[in-house]
């Protein structure tokens, strides 16, 4: 079976390589097994998939990495240059001298020497010792934005990572990086979904040259979208393809991933584009678990600065 070209992206990174427009995303709760990830990346990999996207909160980056090697080991890549790996520092290590280290050691564990693009998780700092899963109200530290960024263009310039960029940001927080910024982020990572279609965000985005990626884009779980009926469907997924954003698609069923693959050559009429941009919106990742009353965030409001 030939391997299918998935197109791709141009970043504004000047030493990024070129991004797929359809990944592999490894992100879910609980962490599936090593074995189950390392047999999907090997099978989207045989289907032509070379995007994939983890995260130290994934706890799937070891597997990830070891995924790699394994598909070099066999023949199906030449290289590990061959694919675009993106992986997410964590709130934890979310401050200015942590940034470096938490890199290092996400490139210990997946055996590179470098990723492809590195993202701030959340705009959020949480003590190193917070259990993320059990937060306190002291668990929550105010974020030092513009020094946070800084690590992370260190980390860019000594090589370690080819792109940066963030997660789960507002327009107003990508537009505050931006004031103070020597290397703008490349892409924003953010819910992206019929049911949460991020206009306001993905206009800003486009007007500043950087690119917009999709995670649940086929609706998250408790969002409108999240259905059946759409889940088994590629409209989703063709509809964000249509808007010109990335997309990171979670699944680890092979004849899944080789369905996704088939968003590019047909298109969505002019009636269902219209019937898609009059869906209620609702946001469901919300964060809710960093909001505390006496904390520095002190409602979802505060987080998204009122992009809900």
């Amino acid at each position: 079976m030939a391997a299918q070209i998935i197109p791709t992206v141009t970043l504004n990174s000047v030493d990024a390589k070129s991004m797929p427009v359809l990944g592999l995303g490894t992100g879910g709760f609980p962490p599936s097994p090593p074995e189950v990830v390392i047999k999907a990346v090997l099978d989207a990999i045989e289907l032509g998939y070379r995007m994939f996207d983890t995260a130290a909160f994934y706890q799937t980056e070891e597997a990830l990495g070891e995924a790699i090697c394994q598909a070099v080991s066999l023949g199906l890549i030449k290289s590990r240059d061959e694919v675009f790996l993106t992986s997410k520092v964590w709130c934890n290590d979310t401050q200015a001298d942590r940034i470096l280290p938490a890199l290092q050691k996400t490139l210990q564990i997946m055996k590179l020497e470098y990723l492809d693009q590195y993202l701030v998780h959340w705009p959020v700092s949480l003590k190193p010792e917070a259990n993320p899963f059990a937060l306190k109200p002291d668990d929550v530290l105010p974020l030092d934005l513009k020094s946070v960024w800084t690590a992370m263009e260190e980390c860019q310039k000594l090589g370690l990572t080819k792109s940066i960029g963030v997660s789960n940001f507002s327009s107003k927080k990508v537009a505050d990086i931006l004031a103070f910024a020597k290397i703008p982020p490349a892409i924003v990572q953010v819910e992206f979904n019929p049911a949460w279609q991020q206009g306001k965000l993905k206009e800003f985005c486009e007007a500043k040259g950087i690119k917009v990626a999709a995670f649940s884009p086929l609706g998250a779980a408790g969002a409108f979208w999240g259905t059946k009926g759409v889940l088994g469907s590629e409209v989703a997924l063709r509809w964000a393809y249509e808007q010109g954003v990335v997309v990171v698609m979670k699944s680890f069923n092979k004849d899944r991933l080789k369905q996704n693959q088939e968003i590019f050559d047909w298109e969505l009429s002019a009636e269902e584009s219209k019937k898609i941009a009059q869906i209620p919106q609702s946001r469901a990742n919300r964060g809710d678990n960093f909001v505390f009353e006496n904390g520095p965030i002190k409602s979802v409001e505060d987080l998204w600065d009122g992009e809900l």
